[in-house]
């Protein structure tokens, strides 16, 4: 397999990884910034390499200073986690130069999927249906203008580089369309680097549903079910689950095999994620490939006892997956705990904390890097914790987070706790009636 893995990431998911691989033999390299010094992932690695300061851009994005990293420790593997460089072709064209393994797929198929335009262009080829819109990236407000009259608004600006609700705007007339360009570009130069754009009919009260696939270096590829997370706000999930409620044996098929035909199109090696917006009449869009782990990946762990990362690392080092899809016989469901304030706008709550307990019993998973007396920094994502359930079915599942919840004691900073606490007493959300818009008319505030 492999000698010496470094993760190039941090907080929960770095932690996740070390985790595995002390499991499978291997050793461990954490990198980290000055502010993540006395993060548990740092701790429980083998060896550990400070490679910057607070900022991502003089840390956890520096190339140079990781691969440096690499050298020093002679790790013969990068797992890039999420976020920060795991859906960078640049950087896993630079492991590939260096004879470095990059867990994950090649630097090809990140840009045929990674960017967004592409990954359209790509599904449309290999008769995936989409989202209609612009066929590739807008070139003034002018041209942005008459496709949104060709297909009707409503219409949803997107970053082409896009992620995370970042550079997207809905517009809902034409008047509003030059504010919301102007805007939606502003912020993805800012986020990503790239202000490239591009339209899509917008879909209304649609859900979000995602099919997990693996794929190996023989060119199989499977669908592992799917995820249900139409609990966001500004496009930011907050609550994942399997089987999605809205999912019927027929629709889960169809999924399924356009997702593992998305995955055969380009001959997809590691774990991605096909990611689809389906409207109230069950017609399905390809929306974006996520071409790494998910932050969300627990979900369909315990739904089909197996472990993604250990998945992940197997693919890396050639051996073939099994090409068997999976149907959920359980339930499971996660929820996000950031570190951050609901009755303010979900404001970052960075910050010492000062108490910390988390859940325990039959069924509940708690994935986190901190601890009482850990200091939240202020500089990177607020997920500090996510708590999974499972359960036989939905509404048991229901009923275990809530009790799992109301263990969960963060004291120190605000916590999205008290969110979850209401949405899993909300009527429509225990009976599966909701989607993507539906915060918008929750009352989750104190």
């Amino acid at each position: 397999m492999f000698k010496k893995i470094l993760i190039a990431n941090r907080g929960e998911i770095a932690l996740r990884i070390i985790r595995t691989c002390k499991e499978m033999g291997i050793p461990t390299v954490a990198v980290y910034s000055t502010a993540d010094k006395e993060s548990l992932h740092v701790r429980f690695a083998d060896e550990a390499v400070c490679i910057g300061p607070p900022s991502s851009a003089q840390s956890y994005l520096s190339i140079p200073k990781i691969m440096a990293a690499v050298e020093i420790t002679n790790a013969d593997a990068v797992h890039p986690g999420y976020g920060f460089l795991a859906e960078n072709a640049d950087f896993a064209e630079v492991c590939q130069e260096y004879g470095i393994k990059f867990i994950g797929p090649t630097p090809e198929m990140i840009r045929k999927m990674g960017d967004k335009i592409t990954a359209k262009e790509t599904m449309i080829k290999a008769g995936v249906p989409v989202v209609p819109g612009s066929e590739g990236l807008l070139k003034d407000i002018k041209s942005g203008k008459k496709i949104a009259k060709d297909i009707g608004y409503p219409i949803i600006l997107k970053a082409t580089a896009g992620g995370g609700g970042k550079g997207m705007r809905v517009v809902w007339n034409d008047d509003e369309f030059e504010e919301q360009w102007n805007t939606a570009r502003r912020e993805a130069k800012a986020s990503f680097g790239n202000d490239g754009i591009y339209v899509e009919k917008f879909i209304e009260e649609p859900r979000h549903i995602e099919i997990q696939i693996i794929g190996d270096q023989q060119g199989n590829v499977a669908h592992l079910s799917e995820r249900d997370c139409s609990i966001q706000r500004r496009h930011q999930k907050l609550v994942e689950e399997s089987p999605s409620p809205f999912m019927t044996d027929e629709l889960r098929e169809k999924m399924g095999d356009a997702a593992i035909l998305a995955g055969k199109s380009i001959r997809y090696e590691g774990v991605g994620t096909v990611e689809f917006l389906v409207d109230k009449h069950r017609n399905f869009y390809f929306m974006e490939m996520n071409t790494r782990i998910q932050v969300e990946h627990p979900v369909t762990e315990e739904v089909i006892d197996h472990d993604l990362i250990k998945e992940q690392i197997k693919v890396a080092g050639g051996l073939p997956i099994s090409g068997k899809n999976y149907i959920p016989q359980l339930h499971a469901m996660e929820c996000r705990i950031n570190a951050e304030d609901p009755n303010n706008d979900f404001r970052p709550s960075p910050g010492k904390i000062t108490s910390f307990h988390s859940s325990k019993g039959h069924g509940v998973r708690v994935d986190t890097h901190v601890y009482a007396g850990y200091t939240v920094p202020p500089y990177y994502d607020s997920l500090i914790a996510k708590l999974i359930c499972k359960a036989q079915t939905r509404e048991e599942c229901i009923t275990k987070m809530q009790r799992a919840l109301d263990e969960f004691i963060v004291e120190g900073i605000k916590t999205t706790v008290p969110f979850h606490q209401k949405l899993m007493r909300n009527e429509d959300f225990r009976k599966g009636n909701f989607h993507t818009g539906f915060l918008n008319t929750f009352d989750y505030k104190d």
